[in-house]
């Protein structure tokens, strides 16, 4: 990085569209940093290797060398090479979106774009790529210093990896709060519109279908012509078929619209101040978020969670933070229950899986977790390790190892509460989370 910080960092902005540059260069004006501008492929590659900037925001659309063969150009260059690239780009469907990630691009911006949101991506890769690049410093400096400092400079690493990681978390949940509030708003616009016109509509139909008894009633035989319509159009069935179309209509914007609830609670972002939390509204969310994983898939029926609620208060905590180690423990057990679906396919039998939930306060003065699932079970040697940054038993792809390395760091360092993992092969897993309600 070519400054002592993200704050006074050199972006260049690559892109054929001047209002998409003005607006861009608006956006970041003010904020301390240096602008470079390139309006094609080419001239980017060169000012890439001139000038190294922190970041390039980089177009897909642009004449002659579109963004993907500029990317790859840049990433193929080792004077270039480590430049985190953000594509901005109009196209959404997801093959464009994973081309350009498997090309080296950190990140996608899509058009049209909100600053914020601009400002908001722009920060927190500045900010990763300069912990990285100091990562790398102090790496070199432990391997030089090793002999005689080995102890001190293996616990500063380590505090760094742990400081590195908390960032990465606030700014990943700070980041999808903001940009979670403003799609449940937008959502929820045309939600409202789309609703009442449904219920318009029923109205409407409801009258018009009246109307078409009444002629009926009292004109019992109809021209030919009008009979033959009615047959052609299947007017009959449609009678029938119609209301049911709109109640299915409505039952679809009731359940964009708990999405876009728990989407809100799932993604609270209060990571810098406690406040407090209804702890049974976090998991519902979490549970509404991960339905689509809970139905029947492959070789196993539909996941059964059991809830068993205590009477919980309010207890004072970081929302969005638990909501994540919820959704870390319980997409651990569903990926339990897909593995061991697998495992008995030869068997021709279908596996249950089962997930309980249970809550309750202990001493009034903690409050007790507890996300117990009926799949294989850990072994003692894993799961002495599971706690550990980066380790991880899942498929190439499939884990980072960073999801309970989390969840412990949230619940005990940041809450001051303990978190337990129970174990046996054969026998299932329970986390039990226990944090205090002041």
């Amino acid at each position: 990085m070519n400054s002592s910080s993200s704050e006074h960092a050199t972006i260049l902005v690559a892109d054929d569209n001047p209002t998409n540059l003005k607006v861009l260069c608006s956006a970041i004006a003010n904020l301390g940093w240096e602008i470079l501008v390139a309006t094609d492929g080419e001239s980017a590659i060169e000012q890439a290797e001139y000038a190294h900037p922190d970041l390039i925001l980089l177009d897909v659309m642009m004449p002659g060398m579109d963004g993907f063969e500029t990317c790859q150009k840049l990433k193929e260059n080792t004077i270039t090479q480590d430049i985190p690239i953000i594509f901005m780009t109009a196209l959404s469907e997801t093959i464009d979106k994973v081309k350009g990630l498997s090309l080296g691009a950190v990140d996608y911006i899509t058009k049209p774009f909100q600053p914020e949101e601009v400002i908001a991506r722009i920060n927190i890769h500045l900010k990763l790529c300069f912990l990285t690049r100091q990562l790398a410093v102090y790496n070199t400096e432990l391997e030089q210093l090793v002999q005689e400092r080995t102890a001190q400079l293996s616990q500063a690493q380590q505090e760094l990896h742990e400081s590195q990681l908390q960032l990465v978390q606030f700014e990943k949940i700070s980041s999808l709060g903001q940009l979670v509030a403003g799609v449940a708003h937008e959502i929820n616009n045309p939600l409202t519109f789309i609703g009442t016109s449904l219920d318009f509509l029923d109205n409407f139909i409801s009258d018009l279908l009246y109307h078409l008894k009444l002629y009926h009633q009292f004109y019992p035989h109809p021209v030919e012509e009008i009979v033959e319509d009615a047959k052609d159009i299947e007017l009959e069935r449609m009678i029938v078929d119609i209301p049911k179309m709109i109640s299915s209509m409505n039952v679809g914007v009731e359940r964009i619209h708990k999405i876009s609830t728990s989407l809100r609670i799932f993604s609270r972002s209060d990571i810098f101040h406690k406040t407090s939390f209804n702890i049974h509204e976090g998991i519902e969310s979490t549970l509404v978020l991960l339905k689509y994983r809970l139905q029947i898939h492959k070789n196993r029926l539909d996941v059964e969670v059991i809830k068993n609620y205590g009477n919980l208060p309010l207890v004072d905590c970081f929302p969005g933070q638990l909501n994540q180690v919820f959704m870390n423990i319980i997409s651990n057990a569903i990926d339990a229950f897909d593995e061991s679906a697998s495992k008995i396919l030869n068997e021709g039998k279908k596996f249950q899986g089962k997930i309980h939930i249970s809550t309750a306060v202990k001493d009034n003065t903690h409050i007790i977790i507890s996300i117990k699932d009926n799949g294989a079970g850990i072994s003692p040697e894993v799961k002495e390790r599971i706690f550990e940054q980066f380790f991880t038993t899942k498929a190439v792809g499939k884990g980072t190892g960073l999801g309970l390395s989390i969840s412990r760091q949230i619940v005990e360092k940041q809450h001051k509460g303990k978190l337990s993992c129970f174990s046996k092969v054969g026998e299932g897993t329970e986390f039990v989370i226990e944090i205090p309600i002041k």
